[in-house]
């Protein structure tokens, strides 16, 4: 059903070493910054953007049965004109994410167009954009790897942030802002998982003509950062801060071992579910890796598969359960991994939702497609925050209308223990206290 990586795309042997110089300059600086003054929840936090466009009405309101059964409590057989288009996955018997932290069943994306561009910089800045967005920019706001970054203390570096999405358009350029005083020099390691284990995701960044000339340029600035080095005298005017070369070698050594296991095929069914995984799971699989190597303290991971929905509905809620699975998955290997157990918040949201009304297009099995035009159900979300007893409130449902887009980042700064250093008036979000104990 979904698009899945046949073992004639992974990398040939012959290819690591070039392969390796690509990817390995997505490395930014560490150094010693400035120490945040409050006191942390957890050490770590993860952000799933469940991106793509989810509407309540098929995730936390379950109207065609319980399509997210990792995520949410609850029973009810999915529509058989749904269950006709789903490939298998295992049966789920654990405890739900749902009675392991808070649901704000009535979160809201509130302001600007319900594009996702627009939805994830929302997501990652803290503040609405009201108009679109030129995805050739970075968002002129600071996102909360560069808050975390600058405002965080002596101790940590750009090891400890990572952006991972599945999509080479806008998203790389998420990864810090043009905001004066912020910027690069406090910006998110990035990947794209896909880009580093298929051919066609290397020829995308080994071969940028062949994308729109604008896009071209996109990626040339892109690939020119990432290959930059970070000096004290390039630094100058933040006497604060002092940068020096980062150490390469720790990702580089990650990147040409991934690049190997996918050559030998190991990537092909990784996690022995016996179907084809999508590049949301592929996404999260990354994502696991790096938690498992690095455990990063600030990690965020996008899924854009149900895009689908705007052609295909059936598909649309076969990624969905397919997300959902990554998203337990993911949470699993965190209480795996030492170091990361028991010291993990996990926030899960979408970036908006869907319309309400569905456009003109049906798919094989009968269902009609959506869109997201910004009519009132594609600004309905929800939210969930996952994390430890004693940390957060456990099986908590929050039925009323609370929490926005622009909640997400002031939380993970307090969760983190440097909200009170971000300046004042930089966010208008508040924390989501609800969630913790």
């Amino acid at each position: 059903m979904s698009n899945s990586i046949p073992r004639r795309t992974f990398l040939k042997r012959t290819a690591l070493a070039g392969a390796a110089t690509i990817a390995a300059p997505y490395i930014l600086p560490s150094g010693r910054l400035f120490a945040a003054s409050g006191n942390r929840i957890a050490n770590h936090v993860v952000f799933c953007l469940f991106a793509g466009g989810v509407r309540n009405i098929e995730s936390v309101d379950m109207q065609r049965g319980n399509l997210m059964p990792r995520s949410f409590s609850g029973t009810g057989s999915v529509a058989s004109n749904i269950a006709a288009g789903m490939d298998p996955l295992p049966n789920f018997g654990g405890a739900s994410l749902q009675s392991q932290g808070t649901l704000f069943r009535e979160f809201r994306y509130g302001q600007g167009p319900t594009g996702h561009f627009n939805g994830h910089s929302t997501a990652l800045t803290g503040n609405y954009t009201l108009q679109d967005l030129s995805i050739k920019e970075a968002p002129k706001m600071p996102t909360i790897f560069e808050y975390y970054r600058k405002h965080n203390s002596p101790a940590q570096n750009a090891l400890n942030a990572w952006w991972i999405s599945n999509s080479l358009g806008p998203y790389p350029s998420l990864n810090f802002s043009t905001y004066p005083g912020y910027g690069s020099l406090y910006g998110a390691n990035y990947m794209q998982p896909l880009t580093l284990i298929s051919e066609d995701g290397l020829s995308a960044l080994s071969n940028p003509q062949i994308f729109s000339a604008a896009e071209s340029n996109q990626v040339n600035s892109l690939r020119n950062f990432f290959n930059d080095r970070f000096s004290k005298s390039s630094q100058a005017n933040n006497a604060s801060i002092e940068n020096g070369l980062i150490d390469r070698d720790p990702i580089q050594n990650f990147i040409q071992q991934e690049l190997v296991t996918a050559n030998n095929g190991a990537y092909i069914d990784p996690w022995g579910l016996g179907t084809s995984m999508n590049s949301d799971m592929y996404n999260v699989l990354f994502t696991e890796r790096i938690i498992q190597t690095f455990k990063p303290e600030l990690t965020v991971v996008n899924m854009q598969g149900v895009d689908i929905c705007h052609s295909n509905f059936t598909e649309y809620c076969n990624n969905l359960r397919k997300a959902d699975y990554a998203v337990g998955h993911l949470w699993d290997t965190i209480q795996n991994t030492p170091g990361m157990a028991n010291d993990t918040i996990l926030i899960v949201a979408p970036e908006h939702g869907r319309n309400l009304q569905a456009n003109t297009i049906i798919d094989q099995f009968g269902n009609a497609a959506l869109d997201h035009t910004s009519d009132e159900t594609s600004r309905e979300i929800f939210c969930l925050v996952v994390g430890p007893q004693g940390m957060v409130q456990q099986n908590q449902i929050i039925t009323q209308v609370t929490g926005e887009s622009i909640d997400i980042v002031p939380t993970i700064s307090h969760i983190l223990g440097f909200r009170d250093d971000i300046p004042s008036g930089m966010l208008s979000g508040r924390i989501l206290n609800e969630a913790f104990v």
